[in-house]
């Protein structure tokens, strides 16, 4: 079988896999995309005294402030993960969630870490991909109303959340010189190429979930670590903010790659 008809058929798949998943796919896309956003929402309930002491101590503000701090990240995650899930207010919600991640940047100092910083940008790129699904849903409601071509802020969000997208997989390239390690840093570097610049978006996204997601539960299975140590909640959540970015890639596979891509220039030639 040639390389073209090896291509072929793995197009096909991806084209019957988004046939058979098309009703549920956008929901689970959204359920993994805030997943993070539950979790640490939820998270900031359990530990409140925790993440108040240390915003106090970190940045000597004063239990009120601090206090304060936790309560807007609790109530902004959970009402922002409500609305995007019950498909109310979707804009408005995902600004939200933008502030919080704004907020926990500066907060965390993560603006001084590279690492957290690049996953959080990630995260800002499929909030910028649901913000596109909505924008879309919108202009549904008009059906048979001519338009204009697809409008540029939505092309241009499409691209944009593609971009931040493969941060996450730059944050997963191993630097090992081992041959398993080379081979997985070419291929994770080729497929994020791929979406990227819009060429096979779909079955390029479709792979990243599948491989990223067999990364995930291998490297971050904070279910075997005991609940006590320290490196549960760090595995967890790495494990949610992963889900995060898989939830943003089913958007890609669920929408497409929108006009700023090759795989949309190829139908113009």
């Amino acid at each position: 079988m040639g390389q073209n008809d090896l291509m072929g058929t793995a197009e096909d798949f991806a084209d019957q896999f988004l046939r058979v998943t098309k009703q549920y796919l956008p929901h689970v896309a959204r359920l993994c995309l805030i997943s993070t956003f539950l979790e640490d929402g939820i998270r900031m309930w359990f530990q409140w005294s925790e993440q108040r002491d240390y915003i106090d101590t970190t940045w000597n503000c004063g239990y009120l402030l601090a206090s304060s701090f936790v309560f807007l990240n609790l109530l902004g995650q959970l009402t922002g993960c409500v609305l995007v899930l019950s498909r109310n207010f979707v804009q408005y919600a995902c600004f939200g969630l933008f502030g919080i991640i704004a907020l926990q940047t500066i907060a965390y100092s993560i603006l001084w870490d590279l690492k957290f910083l690049m996953r959080n940008l990630a995260l800002g790129g499929g909030l910028l991909l649901l913000l596109a699904e909505s924008r879309s849903e919108g202009k549904s409601m008009f059906a048979g109303v001519p338009t204009m071509r697809e409008s540029s802020p939505k092309q241009y969000m499409q691209l944009g959340g593609r971009v931040l997208l493969v941060l996450m997989f730059m944050t997963l390239l191993h630097l090992d010189a081992s041959f398993f390690s080379i081979v997985q840093n070419i291929v994770g570097t080729a497929l994020m190429i791929l979406v990227a610049i819009g060429f096979k978006t779909k079955l390029a996204a479709l792979t990243l979930v599948v491989w990223l997601f067999a990364i995930n539960v291998y490297f971050n299975a904070f279910w075997t670590i005991p609940v006590y140590k320290p490196m549960h909640d760090f595995l967890k959540y790495d494990f949610f903010q992963t889900m995060s970015v898989i939830g943003g890639l089913l958007l890609v596979v669920a929408l497409g790659p929108g006009g700023v891509s090759m795989d949309e220039k190829k139908k113009e030639w």
